[in-house]
């Protein structure tokens, strides 16, 4: 009679074992590696075009002039990754490195490109994150891993555009969690400021809350399982890809920019964020907008309040 229990016990525990081990890969898979609208190029052109028209002139007018640059590095693990760059209107030292979001590509970032190089005259700098556009990877990296190849673009940007450069970056959604990440760690001195727009506080919290959300499901146990089948995968964990705790580092200049009806990363992560980073710091809380549309829906006064920001620190 007892082996009997003890053999149903362990049959149990395997079969709840192989359900969580599923649940956890199917959670990763969906959360890491879905269907990625980042990989359409000619999609993502029209996107932007209907979105945002100015910005097909523009792009005409650097292709005629050939001013719009592809760049291909590799990073230390031969990952090959992609950028856009495109040289200021007239010569300066003042460049952006602009950061696109989840299941997006630098080309959905070309509206922030166009602020900086169109209105503000900057050099600007679009890498494609891994899993998006033309850069190689399996799967979204969330910001923490694409911090180190970040950092080797803005050093790729510093070499092209002169070597002694005044730099921003800016990010927008996942791109503003891989901004703020990247400011936790050392920087050169051709970094001056950085502009997050509606990134997450930490990996563990966004995923939480879309697992609660989409699921109806708690974070114990599939959360821990599936953080520690990422850390084997991929090498990182939900815990340690924390824009918060990389904020607490940094001491150079940050605008936290975030939508008031944002409900995808909801607002209340910035206000953690600001409270977290040390001196200096703003933040511009933006009426009505929800999630990664500050721009879009207030052009003029996101584009000054950038200047703004930015003349600040890089003279």
């Amino acid at each position: 009679m007892k082996k009997k229990i003890f053999l149903g016990i362990s049959i149990t525990l395997v079969v709840l074992v192989v359900l969580l081990w599923s649940a956890s890969s199917f959670m990763l898979d969906y959360s890491l590696s879905p269907a990625n609208r980042g990989k359409d190029l000619q999609g993502s052109w029209k996107y932007m075009f209907q979105n945002y028209p100015e910005l097909e002139a523009w792009r005409d007018s650097l292709v005629q002039a050939d001013a719009l640059k592809d760049t291909f590095i590799y990073a230390p693990d031969e990952a090959r990754l992609h950028a856009y760059f495109v040289a200021a209107p007239q010569p300066t030292s003042k460049t952006a490195v602009i950061v696109h979001g989840y299941t997006d590509n630098a080309i959905r970032m070309m509206m922030i490109g166009y602020l900086y190089h169109k209105s503000l005259g900057y050099n600007i700098l679009l890498p494609d994150l891994r899993y998006s556009g033309l850069s190689d990877g399996e799967a979204f990296q969330m910001g923490w891993l694409d911090r180190k190849d970040v950092m080797q673009w803005m050093d790729v940007a510093n070499e092209i555009f002169g070597d002694s450069t005044r730099m921003v970056v800016h990010g927008i959604s996942m791109g503003g969690a891989t901004t703020m990440m990247v400011a936790g760690e050392p920087q050169p001195d051709y970094v001056k400021c950085f502009v997050d727009d509606c990134g997450y506080t930490s990996v563990w919290d966004q995923f939480g809350k879309e697992l609660k959300e989409q699921f109806g499901l708690p974070e114990f146990p599939l959360m821990h399982t599936s953080s520690w089948l990422c850390d084997w995968k991929y090498g990182w964990n939900f815990n340690e890809a924390s824009a918060l705790e990389q904020v607490k580092k940094c001491q150079l200049p940050m605008l936290f920019i975030h939508g008031d009806k944002d409900d995808f990363v909801p607002t209340w992560m910035v206000y953690d964020l600001y409270e977290a980073k040390p001196e200096p710091k703003e933040l511009w809380v933006v009426s009505d907008a929800d999630h990664a549309t500050s721009y879009k829906l207030n052009r003029e006064a996101y584009t000054e309040k950038v200047k703004q920001f930015t003349d600040k620190y890089i003279r």
